[in-house]
């Protein structure tokens, strides 16, 4: 199952610095628009304690995290809905990903030219969302014309429906909103889906700051967050025991980038289950939500279709008690039939028909 972040924004905002620094790739960097034409693709893990931990007591011979695929996609500029820049394949590329991870410049530096010659965080943010706006107005001026159509041939309920939908959709982008600030029920989301919009997708704002700005302390709100892409450049070449003294010296909890990793998989609505044993440590995605049968498909196909039941125990519980069968002798893992739903942190061995 995979699941895609695109980085998107202005040129010379830092978004190649920061996908090199994600997927320690190589990636062309310069300073001038549209150095990134074709979006570069990396694949990376997502940062997961849980897993070495359960490896231990397993002596699994290997760990596998579950992944996030980043595209770099090429910076945008005013008019792009129109053609502008590179517009038309920035836009496309857009609609192949899941989420959208949006950097916008805070640092200052006169060797890096600012495409609209001044650093205005509120303004850069404002001129990607239109273009993704007027995009999906494009589209879904399109839809309800050819739905308007249909209404004078047809006294479908369902067309009735989908137009009043589409239409309050168009109303709320009219207005400056994107369409992912608005709540559809689960019949709406089928139609919403459709569209394939921009401005559905979830999104998470990156501040790229100055350096010496990492550590203030700042409530953003749960859309933004604050890092250095020149400092997560640095801590991705760095071993992972300098890692540590070097976030300690800067008085942060964690890399930026593991945040980033870790808001883009929550903001993508999945959790993760674990497979342990003597072979590996396995972590396995699914979305919120899905029950014991979807998730054994995430492993096989086979094992969704001849499930039988599932053996559960949350991970800490495992941890605890110091191996899977000093767990099961305590009564501590669970049976599950066909209706549970997963949670996040479940270590689960499924039990199938071939």
């Amino acid at each position: 199952m995979s699941f895609s972040v695109g980085i998107v924004g202005l040129p010379n905002v830092g978004k190649s610095t920061l996908f090199k620094a994600l997927t320690k790739k190589h990636v062309d960097i310069a300073n001038y628009p549209f150095c990134t034409i074709d979006p570069n693709v990396g694949i990376v893990a997502v940062p997961d304690e849980r897993l070495e931990k359960l490896a231990k007591i397993e002596n699994s011979e290997k760990i596998v995290p579950t992944t996030i695929e980043f595209y770099d996609i090429a910076g945008l500029v005013k008019g792009a809905h129109e053609g502008e820049g590179l517009g038309n394949k920035f836009l496309s590329h857009i609609r192949e990903v899941d989420a959208i991870l949006e950097v916008v410049r805070e640092f200052s530096d006169k060797n890096i030219i600012h495409v609209h010659s001044e650093i205005n965080p509120k303004n850069d943010m404002e001129i990607v969302n239109l273009e993704l706006i007027f995009a999906d107005l494009s589209t879904l001026n399109k839809r309800i014309e050819d739905l308007e159509g249909q209404t004078k041939s047809s006294h479908d309920k369902k067309i009735a429906q989908a137009l009043d939908l589409f239409k309050r959709i168009q109303k709320n982008l009219e207005d400056g909103r994107l369409a992912n600030e608005m709540l559809f029920n689960d019949e709406e989301k089928n139609l919403v889906k459709s569209l394939n919009l921009l401005t559905i997708k979830p999104v998470l704002y990156v501040l790229n700051v100055d350096e010496n700005r990492i550590g203030e302390k700042k409530d953003l709100g749960e859309n933004f967050l604050k890092i250095s892409a020149k400092i997560e450049a640095e801590l991705s070449e760095l071993p992972s025991e300098e890692v540590k003294i070097y976030l300690q010296e800067l008085k942060l909890e964690e890399s930026g980038l593991d945040k980033i990793i870790k808001i883009c998989y929550q903001k993508l609505n999945l959790i993760t289950f674990i497979t342990a044993g003597p072979m590996e440590s396995k972590a396995w995605t699914c979305e919120k939500g899905a029950r014991a049968p979807q998730a054994a498909g995430k492993i096989h196909t086979d094992f969704e279709k001849g499930f039988i039941c599932a053996e559960i125990i949350n991970w800490q519980d495992l941890l605890k008690s110091g191996s899977y069968s000093a767990a099961k002798d305590k009564g501590l893992i669970r049976v599950e039939g066909k209706e549970y739903v997963m949670q996040d942190g479940d270590v689960v061995h499924f039990r199938f028909n071939l």
